[in-house]
């Protein structure tokens, strides 16, 4: 019994280390919500459910899988950033195209793992325009908390006072847990409790869910067009791999890890692959979590892969009861959810405008971040092919000297 327990105090610090991905996760359903709505790819409640629960579902059951025969912490997930990218381009591309975007991006990244090439991506789009887009496209959704705030909309109509409490409330809590709160404890997780609080207390809770079903699980007929494929796949082969992949295996590295990277990059490009013929995903190591569970603040680093398990066991529930899912746009108010993801992208945010102001790119990334907030859209292709594509040129014409920095960086690393 003592061994028993001298072993679970081993793990906890693996547990805290989980704690704020479980927070994501739920956080990162509020954008799932918004690109299955109306504003977004319009989908079906049955369309919703299957995709939520692929969303979730499919990459845990992978990172379970290679995290228990390498005994490290490889927490695949269905890629944020991709996510998003998919938020953006629902006005766009329907759900059949974006599913047939991502299979040609995760058939991109097969061939290149096989061929042993994945590598090579961060030579030719360096990891700081990445960094540019990322900023681009995170940035409207950490705007989206101030806008929450407002009393009125853009047309004059007033909002009621309970929602801008609410907001107020969640914001409030969230800058007290960031001052205040150990580093394990994630400044979200008090920012949804007073959120939820301020909800409860002014009565802006919906029904609670009254069934259970499981997901729809229908297939989708992925559709192969020129568009799609131009805007989307760049990106997402881009997204896959720069910012996720890549430096999630060095920082492991660092860590005293031996990461396969290239059967993590194999099973990415076969799982993005399968999985997208139940809606588009793109399957990666996720560098914010792998930053959590693998870094030293997870404990010993012989036991650091069992902060998989919690957020395993979580990301299997919330696609097993992906169908009830759908109902919290019903239950939480949906402008709570969305400042939650918007205050757990802050991060993310951060991370993106440090990796752009420290150099030796700045034009570039500066444009990428730029065009990545714009509206442009040239030849029918919108604005985040044109930040990647503009923002490397722009790096290539003005800042060679740093693009060759940071090739010998990475061939240093």
């Amino acid at each position: 019994m003592a061994s028993s327990g001298g072993e679970f105090r081993r793990s906890l610090p693996a547990l805290y280390a989980a704690i704020p991905v479980v927070i994501i996760y739920f956080a990162v359903l509020g954008i799932v919500l918004t690109a299955a709505g109306p504003t977004g790819l319009d989908l079906t409640d049955a369309q919703a459910s299957g995709w939520i629960a692929v969303l979730y579902g499919w990459p845990t059951a992978l990172a379970v899988v290679l995290t228990i025969r390498y005994r490290q912490p490889l927490l695949l997930t269905g890629n944020i950033f991709a996510i998003i990218f998919f938020v953006s381009l629902g006005h766009r591309l329907s759900f059949d195209e974006l599913a047939g975007a991502a299979i040609v991006a995760g058939a991109i990244l097969l061939v290149m793992s096989i061929l042993g090439l994945t590598g090579r991506v961060a030579d030719w789009i360096p990891a700081p325009i990445v960094q540019g887009l990322i900023a681009g496209a995170v940035m409207p959704f950490v705007v989206g908390v101030f806008t929450s705030l407002s009393t009125t909309t853009s047309g004059g109509d007033r909002i009621p006072i309970e929602v801008p409490l609410m907001i107020g409330a969640a914001l409030l809590a969230y800058l007290v847990g960031q001052r205040y709160l150990p580093a394990r404890i994630p400044a979200i997780l008090p920012a949804f409790a007073a959120g939820l609080l301020v909800a409860v207390v002014t009565g802006q809770l919906g029904p609670l869910p009254t069934s259970f079903s499981l997901p729809s699980m229908n297939l989708v007929t992925p559709a192969f067009s020129w568009e799609a494929i131009a805007t989307a796949t760049p990106v997402l082969v881009a997204l896959l791999t720069v910012p996720s992949t890549i430096p999630s295996v060095i920082f492991m590295r660092s860590q005293g890890f031996d990461p396969p990277e290239r059967t993590i990059n194999v099973v990415s490009g076969a799982g993005t692959i399968l999985g997208s013929f139940l809606g588009p995903v793109a399957v990666s190591l996720a560098l914010p979590p792998v930053l959590l569970t693998a870094g030293p603040g997870a404990g010993e680093r012989s036991i650091r892969y069992r902060s998989i398990f919690l957020p395993g066991v979580v990301g299997l529930g919330i696609a097993l009861f992906a169908s009830t899912a759908t109902e919290l746009a019903d239950l939480v108010p949906p402008v709570l959810l969305l400042t939650m993801a918007g205050l757990a992208l802050v991060g993310a945010l951060i991370a993106a405008v440090k990796e752009i102001a420290s150099g030796p790119l700045t034009y570039g990334p500066i444009f990428a971040f730029a065009i990545a907030l714009s509206d442009m859209t040239l030849f029918g292709l919108g604005p985040f092919f044109w930040s990647l594509v503009l923002g490397t040129a722009v790096s290539l014409f003005l800042e060679r000297d740093g693009w060759r920095e940071l090739r010998a960086a990475r061939s240093g690393a």
